[in-house]
């Protein structure tokens, strides 16, 4: 299974739609949105896109009245979580959070397969030793707004744990 995973989007819903469109072409199947959205209309050209969407909100909350309407109004394909998402996909356990330093800590524990963040705007994907002896993957997307960077999004491989940082042409 492979899933797009976004973050920081900061309103910019033409650039939010044309990364999923890219991801969904290259096989994405599901879609993580580690935080930052702003505003729910952001979301609204993803309907037409057909990607279930998981969201959790960052620093910059923006109206979460709307974005739980839109959610209601997605039936089903748009997920908000609050402050972080813990999901089973295709086998592997995962977590998104927005913040980098609460996504470092979980990936510390070994619970997780692959832990994603934002907020910084910088995309990386290393691995983060755990506790226990193994590794969990830790990845940040960058912002698909392209905010101080420029727009990147992440085309992730759940069966092969490999992971492509992409950038917005």
């Amino acid at each position: 299974m492979k899933i797009c995973v976004v973050s920081d989007s900061h309103d910019r819903a033409p650039m939010l739609a044309a990364a999923v469109l890219a991801a969904k072409t290259a096989g994405a199947e599901l879609v993580v949105h580690c935080g930052d959205l702003i505003g729910a209309m952001t979301l609204r050209p993803l309907f037409e896109l057909g990607l279930p969407v998981h969201l959790v909100h960052g620093n910059n909350v923006g109206d979460p009245v709307a974005l739980w309407n839109l959610c209601k109004a997605s039936a089903g394909l748009i997920t908000y979580h609050g402050g972080d998402i813990d999901l089973r996909l295709a086998g592997r356990r995962l977590f998104a959070t927005h913040h980098p330093h609460y996504a470092r800590g979980l990936a510390c524990t070994g619970d997780y397969d692959i832990v994603c963040c934002g907020h910084s705007h910088a995309a990386s994907v290393l691995q983060q030793a755990t506790v226990a002896g193994g590794m969990t993957w830790l990845v940040n997307p960058g912002s698909v707004g392209g905010l101080g960077a420029p727009a990147t999004w992440l085309l992730a491989d759940l069966a092969s744990l490999e992971f492509e940082i992409r950038q917005l042409n």
